[in-house]
């Protein structure tokens, strides 16, 4: 099967611009494509994951991924499904959140010669002349059009501000230098980018007159409400110093029965004819398939080793013997409050008090009901069915 139809059948492409151009291109191996990631945080998350995922499939078939990093589009802030205003980073911030996106997609993506290469458009957006660019870039462009873009809509109400508003025109300058520089000629995104992508490669069509191509992906992960980039407690981050490889293999595990066949298909590498054997399974069979799904994820990220361990606590976790996950913590006064915050497996002391009041936390294998039990060392933590943590107390 070669690499577009296999990206068909996992359900990737929601839209494109030239369907039969990007075919050929696809499976002949002669894509030089871009996804950019802007350094919002310093690290990766799974909102990253699936474009990731993209960029490694594409290459192993032959094409060629350009990894732009928004070191200047990072000056601004993307306003597509915000209804505030980014908070205004640093130089030195969005500086130090590049080298950690350098460093973990070096896991992902084969970098060098005639492989894929990673870049900054702060090289080229922080130098541009203002004039200049309204002359030779903003002409190309038309407020009516700009302000029916989706990615401004839901900012209106609220205020979008001028230097949101560049976005747009900073996006499609990328895909026009990239093109110039490094004969990139088709742009990846979530479909949630649409209007910017457009963007871009009109741009290049009017000021180049060269082709350029548009497809956005099905984001899993961002477009269907980014639902599956959040938890409770925040993101769900590639760094395990941010979320540990237990914590990613559960999240994994504990997705909807609704969304496990379908982030199977999106995200791992295993091949479409076995998962079509796989949609085959009887439903009695949902919990090998999170299994399945949470451990080859972990893998992806962390390594099989690690998998293999985050995958032997959650069995210890669920009674299968074997060893739990273990949480460090210090505090003065060893409470089942203070320590399912410091434990991090409660946001705040309110939401604990909660959690305990709605019967939602065990000690070993007791019910808890008073907020001022206490916790010893060794002592294990439920809470609910899916969180199981043992105390170690320093």
């Amino acid at each position: 099967m070669e690499i577009y139809e296999e990206l068909k059948k996992r359900g990737l492409i929601a839209q494109f611009t030239d369907e039969k151009e990007i075919k050929d291109l696809i499976n002949g191996g002669g894509a030089r494509f871009y996804i950019g990631f802007d350094p919002t945080a310093d690290s990766l998350h799974v909102g990253h994951f699936m474009a990731l995922c993209l960029m490694k499939r594409l290459q192993m078939a032959g094409n060629k991924p350009v990894v732009l990093l928004g070191g200047g589009t990072g000056y601004i802030g993307d306003p597509t499904g915000r209804t505030d205003m980014r908070s205004m980073l640093t130089p030195e911030v969005i500086q130090h959140n590049c080298d950690c996106f350098k460093k973990q997609m070096e896991r992902f993506i084969e970098f060098g010669e005639d492989k894929a290469i990673i870049v900054n458009n702060a090289d080229w957006l922080l130098d541009l002349n203002y004039i200049e660019l309204l002359r030779e870039v903003g002409a190309c462009f038309t407020v009516n059009n700009m302000l029916r873009a989706e990615c401004y809509k839901q900012r209106m109400e609220k205020g979008l501000s001028f230097l949101e508003f560049n976005y747009m025109i900073m996006q499609a300058y990328d895909f026009w230098y990239l093109s110039e520089k490094y004969g990139c000629n088709m742009q990846f995104g979530g479909d949630d980018q649409w209007s910017n992508m457009l963007a871009g490669t009109e741009l290049i069509r009017k000021k180049s007159g060269k082709d350029a191509y548009a497809m956005t992906i099905t984001l899993l992960l961002n477009s269907e409400g980014k639902k599956m980039g959040k938890t409770a407690k925040g993101a769900v981050w590639l760094d395990e110093n941010k979320t540990s490889p237990y914590d990613f293999y559960q999240y994994w595990r504990n997705v909807d029965d609704a969304d496990v066949m379908k982030c199977i298909k999106m995200l791992t590498f295993i091949s479409v004819e076995q998962i079509e054997e796989m949609e085959k399974w009887d439903a009695s069979r949902i919990n090998e398939k999170k299994e399945i799904l949470a451990f080859e994820l972990t893998k992806l990220v962390h390594g099989e080793e690690k998998a293999s361990k985050a995958q032997a606590m959650a069995k210890a976790a669920f009674g299968g013997g074997g060893e739990l996950p273990e949480k460090v913590v210090s505090v003065e006064n060893p409470t089942i409050v203070n320590v399912l915050v410091a434990a991090g497996i409660c946001a705040s002391n309110g939401e604990a008090r909660r959690l305990i009041q709605q019967g939602g936390v065990s000690l070993n294998d007791d019910k808890i009901t008073d907020i001022n039990a206490p916790v010893r060392n060794g002592d294990v933590i439920h809470k609910g069915k899916k969180v199981h943590v043992k105390i170690s107390l320093k």
